[in-house]
């Protein structure tokens, strides 16, 4: 039983690596059933960068708009 599991991690992980579109579209789904953690582990190092990024420039724009 184990083993499955494991290999079908790996073709889930080998997938990702593969596109990095689907990586993003599986971290979108991870996002409304899980967690942060899910959510950014979907969206490897990049990912997370730009969604930091786009919430840091959300953050100033709302505070110009509202001061």
């Amino acid at each position: 039983m184990k083993k499955s599991e494991e290999q079908r991690e790996n073709l889930r992980q080998q997938e990702l690596k593969n596109s990095p579109t689907a990586n993003l579209n599986d971290a979108q789904h991870r996002a409304s059933n899980g967690s942060l953690v899910d959510l950014v582990g979907g969206l490897g190092w990049k990912g997370t960068g730009i969604l930091l990024l786009v919430i840091i420039v959300g953050v100033i724009i709302y505070a110009g708009f509202f001061r």
